[in-house]
C-alpha cells in the first residue's frame, strides 16, 4: 500500500530512541486512530456495517486507489460509532495507543457533526470524550485537547453545527482548544468557511484547518487569508511556492506533516519525492504527525522514523522535531516547558558516555 516501511532504513538504535523519546502529536484523527481490534470491535457491535469484523481482512480494506476511495473507506468507519458508548471506548483506546508512543500530550481532531447527525447526543457525546480524556490522563499520563473540525465534504450545514458545538457555553469541553476543516479540498473552497472560523476563533479557538494536501498552495493562501490559520494541516502543496514559503518561515506558521499518510492517499508519489526537506530548508517549522495511523499501516514512531531517513537526522536531530510540535502545540506554557524537558533529560541520558 504505501512505501512507509523504507523507515527501517534507519538504524537499529534510532528506533530505540525514537521509542522511548517524549513527544506531543498535534494531526491526528479521532476516528482515524481506530485500531483494528477496536475497529473489528466496533464493527462486530454494528453487524449491518460493510467493515470487516476480521483484523487482518481490515488490512485490505485499508489499501486506497486514491483520496476519495480513502474518504469513502475513512466514513464507513465513523459510520460504526453510534452510541455514546462507542464515543467512549474509541477515544479512551487511541489515548493507550498514544501513551504507549510515549505521546505525553496530543491534540486529536474530532468531528462531532459525523455523531451528532447519526443521532448520538451533543451533550452525551461530549461527556464520553471528556470522560475518557480524564481517564486517560489519570490512568496513563497523556494529556488530550481536541479540536473540533469541520467535515468540508457535508457543507455549511456541518459548518454550523461544528461552530455551534464548538462555542455554546453548555456543551463545549473543557478540553476543546482549536477549531479545524477536513475531508477533500478538491471542491470545497476554503473562503466559503470563513464566517464560522471566525465565530469560532472569536470564542478564543485557534485556527488549524487542513489546506494543500490534494490542491495547490492557493488552498494555503486561502486557509491563512480567509480562515487565520494559525498552523496548516499537511501543506504538501506549500513546496511550490518559495513565496508561500518565505511567508509560512517568518511567520513561523507551522506544518503538520505527515508522510505515510501523503503516500497512501496518493497526495505524494514516494516518500523520496515528498517535500518535507524543502520545507525544512526553507526555514518552514515542520511538526511529524501519523494523521489516520491504523488505516495507512504506521504509528506516529515510524513517522519519526520516516523524518529520521527523509532528513538525514541523528538523535539529537529528532529531540529538536519533538520539540518543535511542543513549541507549536496549544498546551500552556507549564505544560510545554515540562515536557521540553523531558525531551532534553532523556536525550542526554542516552547519549551519556
Amino acid at each position: 500500500m504505501t512505501d512507509h516501511l523504507d523507515a527501517s532504513a534507519a538504524p537499529r538504535e534510532l528506533h530505540a530512541f525514537i521509542a522511548g523519546l517524549p513527544k506531543a502529536e498535534l494531526h491526528v484523527h479521532h476516528v482515524g486512530s481506530a485500531s483494528p481490534r477496536i475497529v473489528s470491535e466496533l464493527a462486530a457491535r454494528h453487524p449491518d456495517s460493510q467493515v470487516p469484523t476480521d483484523a487482518e481482512a481490515l488490512v485490505d480494506y485499508f489499501t486506497f486507489t486514491d483520496f476519495a476511495h480513502f474518504i469513502d473507506v475513512y466514513l464507513s468507519v465513523v459510520d460504526l460509532i453510534r452510541t455514546p458508548e462507542d464515543v467512549r471506548l474509541l477515544t479512551y483506546e487511541v489515548a493507550r495507543e498514544l501513551a504507549r508512543q510515549q505521546v505525553r500530550y496530543a491534540e486529536l481532531t474530532i468531528t462531532p457533526y459525523s455523531s451528532t447527525r447519526r443521532g448520538i447526543d451533543a451533550r452525551a457525546f461530549m461527556d464520553a470524550i471528556e470522560d475518557a480524556r480524564k481517564a486517560a490522563e489519570a490512568e496513563f499520563g497523556t494529556v488530550l485537547r481536541w479540536c473540533f473540525d469541520i467535515p468540508g465534504e457535508a457543507g455549511l450545514e456541518a459548518a454550523e453545527e461544528t461552530v455551534r458545538l464548538a462555542t455554546d457555553d453548555r456543551l463545549r469541553p473543557e478540553g476543546l482548544v482549536s477549531f479545524g476543516l477536513g475531508g477533500p479540498e478538491i471542491g470545497v473552497p476554503r473562503p466559503q468557511f470563513k464566517p464560522y472560523f471566525d465565530r469560532a476563533i472569536a470564542a478564543g479557538l485557534r485556527s488549524v484547518p487542513h489546506a494543500g494536501e490534494t490542491t495547490g498552495p492557493e488552498t494555503v493562501w486561502d486557509a491563512l487569508t480567509y480562515l487565520r490559520a494559525e498552523r496548516i494541516g499537511h501543506g504538501t502543496s506549500s513546496a511550490q511556492d518559495p513565496k508561500l514559503l518565505e511567508h509560512l518561515a517568518q511567520e513561523r506558521i507551522a506544518l503538520e506533516v505527515c508522510p505515510t499518510s501523503n503516500i497512501a492517499t496518493r497526495a505524494v508519489r514516494t516518500l523520496d519525492e515528498h517535500p518535507i526537506k524543502e520545507f525544512v530548508r526553507a526555514g518552514v517549522v515542520v511538526t511529524i504527525n501519523s494523521d489516520d495511523p491504523p488505516m495507512f499501516g504506521t504509528d506516529l514512531n515510524n513517522e519519526y522514523a520516516v523524518a529520521a531517513r527523509l532528513l538525514d537526522l541523528d538523535e539529537r536531530g529528532l529531540a529538536e522535531l519533538a520539540k518543535n510540535a511542543v513549541d507549536v502545540s496549544f498546551l500552556d506554557p507549564a505544560g510545554q516547558a515540562r515536557i521540553r524537558a523531558e525531551i532534553d533529560t532523556f536525550t542526554t541520558a542516552w547519549l551519556a558516555p
